[in-house]
């Protein structure tokens, strides 16, 4: 396990982070968001043919593990801080294999479910929340080009494991490959997350009195914050609208009339263009603060979604708004991954974030049911998206209101 050593921002230098340290969160990310979350899709017609359990079951199941990654994500983050990336993910690789093979063992909808629930614990400790905490704690000033990269290559995910997992299915049933996925999670993961991740993880701040461990009062204080408080709803709120307008998007294309295979092409442009919002992400950065980044991301967002949801035609006008509607969603993971760091410095970052973002979890868990009775209960599909982008657009005012507050309200935190 790492050595600790005391703070590596209070002693003011960030030593060199060893290049195999992201080399192996980007191969890390691929796998573990190609596996656990990108899998599923595909193989959804096989489990439901195979079982004769609905498609709304199988998802449920998936569902309830975001809901548990969500928990999980406070005691992980709390964990990250005091014993550091290397311990708590190699585990969660772990985890998350035997949960696999749990999945494809599943007799009835119960153990499934049951697999599915200890799998999203182990999301909890390997996908993009403790990625972030360890390249924000070893990278210090660094860390926005590095998340940059991080996201970058996360976003590869599904152009990577999306085919493998179909080529996998056309030669073996859906237990099969998802036993051959499992083995391949933990061939690459396991090792990956227990050599590669060995820097120096800091020591926990000392208080003002020298005497050990930063009270907790003084995170306490955060989490009861009007920031923190508006910061988690604004994201929990853009979190779940991007994430139902990305799961809606083929059907809202379709139900206009446009082919099926059109519309997967608008998918994979809104995925590309979440590329294009992380490489964008750093000159914006550089350039505004954080409150006026947020604001300027979730604008754009919200933009995006209405403009998806009235424009019909022409072709290219369409996949305009769905390339910017796929950099707003790619900016705002990395407004999440910075938003703690930018309001008050690295110290507890993976606690904090656990926390922060928990809400925004359990709206993405909801994200397929509760898509599906906004659909009914605003008249289709269009309708449900410009509903969307009111919530981007709410999100954007929470922001807003957010960094007046801290302006003019409260005291200056550190980042601001």
């Amino acid at each position: 396990m790492a050595t600790r050593t005391a703070p590596l921002e209070t002693a003011g230098a960030h030593p060199p982070v060893p290049r195999r340290v992201l080399i192996a969160l980007c191969a890390t990310q691929i796998t573990s968001w190609g596996v656990l979350f990108y899998a599923l899709p595909v193989l959804l017609g096989d489990i439901t043919a195979d079982t004769g359990w609905s498609t709304a079951a199988v998802m449920g199941a998936f569902s309830a593990g975001l809901a548990a990654s969500a928990l999980a994500g406070i005691a992980v983050g709390h964990l990250l801080d005091h014993r550091g990336p290397r311990l708590v993910m190699t585990a969660g690789s772990t985890l998350a294999a035997v949960a696999l093979a749990g999945v494809a063992a599943a007799p009835n909808l119960w153990t499934f479910t049951a697999a599915w629930t200890l799998a999203g614990i182990a999301q909890a400790a390997v996908l993009y929340k403790p990625a972030f905490a360890a390249i924000t704690t070893w990278y210090g000033p660094k860390r926005v080009r590095a998340l940059t990269i991080l996201t970058l290559a996360g976003g590869l995910a599904s152009t990577v494991y999306a085919p493998l997992t179909a080529y996998l299915a056309s030669h073996l049933d859906w237990r099969d490959t998802y036993l051959a996925l499992a083995a391949i999670l933990a061939a690459v993961t396991i090792p990956a997350h227990a050599i590669a991740l060995d820097p120096p993880w800091p020591a926990p701040l000392p208080d003002a009195n020298g005497e050990g461990i930063a009270p907790v009062p003084d995170r306490r204080q955060i989490i009861a914050s009007p920031t923190f408080i508006a910061l988690a709803v604004a994201i929990a709120l853009a979190a779940f609208a991007m994430s139902t307008s990305n799961l809606y998007l083929v059907p809202l294309m379709t139900g206009r009339g446009m082919d099926t295979a059109t519309a997967a092409w608008a998918l994979g442009i809104c995925g590309a263009g979440q590329l294009l919002g992380r490489i964008a992400y750093a000159p914006i950065a550089i350039r505004t603060g954080p409150t006026i980044r947020a604001v300027l991301i979730l604008a754009i967002g919200a933009a995006a979604t209405l403009a998806t949801a009235l424009i019909a035609g022409p072709l290219g006008l369409v996949f305009t708004a769905v390339i910017l509607l796929g950099a707003a969603r790619g900016a705002f993971t990395l407004l999440d991954a910075t938003a703690i760091t930018d309001r008050w410095g690295p110290s507890g970052y993976a606690t904090l974030h656990g926390i922060l973002t928990a809400p925004a979890t359990i709206a993405i868990a909801l994200s397929p049911w509760l898509g599906a009775v906004l659909v009914d209960w605003t008249g289709g599909q269009p309708q449900m998206f410009a509903l969307l982008a009111a919530l981007v657009l709410i999100a954007a005012a929470i922001c807003f209101g957010e960094g007046l507050f801290h302006r003019y309200v409260a005291k200056p935190s550190a980042g601001r």
